[in-house]
């Protein structure tokens, strides 16, 4: 696909998490040079600003695990994986180390002590971070079972399925467990993920596969980060980081996605999940860097 050389350049002109995709992921530069601008993600810009909060235990935000959000040491380490922290940083292994050295696993994870049953959202970003940073921690794949058992007759994962019947997946647990799957490169997941994906494909995203209504208007504006919730930007963006198959019952979203865009070839951010943050990377008063290169992403992806 052609891609307006200003929105490049305006892409460019970015923080190095900006940068470093642009490159490797719409200019296919050579990987060093992409290495090279990466790298930069630690002593930089949004990179820097998250790692210099860090505590001397390897913790942010006094040692929380998983609240308050968004400044818990779960969701900074999940930021810092969307900005491209190297995976071999020391800072953000520690980090990762920390949060496994907190929590009880019985199958999935538990991490409250308000909580008495695992959580499968959380249980599926710990194995994406573990898989990230390459921490190994042996009680991985444990987890990695459970999750697989969590999976339910429509292809789809719930949260509520622990702690009551449920008989209707939820798009934002799908969702995360499916990037967790993508994480991990090992055939016997490819059913579940499968699975997974044709309870998007029947929804054609975001849409009731009985009405055809949209579910929620939420799904409809995207937001960066999703921290874990579910729109249809992340979803588009999940099937081109598989390289999915193109399906007809995609386009309703990619029709949606193509509706969002400015005239002058950029994307806003939509949709600022409440909580609080460390700093704020965009404002909805002006285009969004990060929006725009997901999408144009998803679009390459297309072509």
């Amino acid at each position: 696909m052609d891609i307006d050389p200003a929105v490049v350049d305006w892409l460019l002109d970015g923080d190095p998490a900006i940068r470093w995709q642009t490159m490797q992921d719409l200019l296919d530069r050579a990987p060093r040079a992409v290495r090279r601008e990466r790298a930069r993600v630690a002593t930089t810009g949004w990179g820097k600003r998250l790692l210099d909060e860090q505590e001397p235990e390897g913790t942010w935000a006094k040692g929380s695990t998983y609240g308050p959000k968004w400044i818990s040491t779960h969701y900074t380490l999940l930021l810092l994986r969307r900005l491209g922290l190297p995976q071999d940083n020391p800072a953000g292994r520690g980090a990762c180390r920390a949060l496994w050295s907190s929590v009880d696993v019985d199958g999935g994870i538990t991490w409250s002590t308000s909580t008495v049953t695992p959580d499968t959202c959380v249980s599926a970003m710990f194995v994406t971070l573990d898989y990230y940073f390459d921490i190994r921690d042996p009680r991985r794949d444990e987890v990695v079972a459970w999750l697989r058992k969590q999976q339910l007759a429509d292809g789809g994962w719930n949260c509520q399925a622990t702690r009551r019947r449920v008989h209707h997946s939820s798009f934002h647990t799908t969702m995360t467990v499916l990037e967790t799957l993508a994480q991990i490169d090992d055939p016997e997941h490819d059913d579940a993920a499968r699975r997974g994906r044709e309870f998007f494909l029947e929804h054609r995203l975001y849409k009731s596969h009985r009405t055809g209504e949209i579910v929620h208007p939420s799904f409809t504006r995207f937001s960066f980060p999703p921290r874990w919730f579910y729109d249809v930007l992340r979803g588009l963006e999940y099937f081109a980081s598989v390289k999915a198959p193109h399906d007809e019952r995609l386009d309703d979203a990619l029709d949606l996605l193509r509706s969002k865009q400015r005239k002058d070839g950029k994307w806003p951010v939509q949709n600022k999940h409440s909580g609080l943050v460390w700093f704020d990377m965009e404002t909805g008063r002006q285009p969004s860097r990060w929006n725009t290169l997901r999408a144009l992403r998803v679009l390459r992806w297309l072509d």
